[in-house]
């Protein structure tokens, strides 16, 4: 059975959204993918709702079975950690509102998933992306290629994956490995 995750790459500037269609042998096909873009002039108010509609298009149009978001982490900069944790809270109430079960993924979780390298950087990943779904030219802007990112990482993490790590490992491909290691990490961290 085909699962259609929807990817949100959450970020109050830009924020990317993606839907993927992935079979259970983990073959991904590109739905649909794009960026809500909110001008930095507008009121907070303003900005969220113009997120929070777009969101609820994509969530009526594209029926996801599950929602991935990016998991808000710590970074230097307050003010982009509160916008981009402001835009997480109502994409996540959007899928709630819909009874969409939301998963929450880690930037490590996520490069390692689709690139075999939690410390990858955004070309590399968006470049997996790429190759994973076929496309002819790479999704731009990386806020695209995160939000590609993050649907195939949770549907490779529900699929397969899941049935190899409760394994030990055995027949998981060496990016698997290293994405494990990478989830590990991240939950001793919380």
């Amino acid at each position: 059975m085909t699962l259609r995750v929807m990817g949100v790459d959450p970020g109050l500037t830009r924020c990317g959204l993606a839907v993927v269609d992935v079979e259970p042998n983990r073959r991904a096909t590109l739905v649909a993918v794009g960026v809500v873009g909110t001008p930095a002039d507008h009121s907070l108010d303003r900005r969220l709702l113009m997120i929070a509609e777009s969101v609820d298009v994509w969530l009526d149009t594209h029926s996801p079975a599950v929602l991935a978001v990016e998991r808000v982490f710590s970074q230097l900069n307050v003010s982009t950690v509160m916008g981009t944790a402001q835009a997480s809270g109502v994409v996540i109430a959007a899928a709630a509102r819909r009874g969409i079960p939301v998963a929450l993924h880690t930037p490590t979780e996520v490069k390692a998933a689709v690139t075999g390298n939690g410390q990858s950087d955004k070309a590399a990943v968006t470049k997996m992306v790429t190759k994973i779904l076929r496309l002819a030219t790479p999704p731009t802007p990386a806020d695209a290629a995160d939000a590609l990112a993050l649907a195939i990482t949770h549907a490779w993490r529900t699929g397969t994956t899941s049935s190899a790590r409760s394994q030990g490992g055995v027949g998981q491909t060496a990016a698997q490995r290293l994405w494990a290691e990478a989830e590990a990490k991240a939950r001793q961290r919380r």
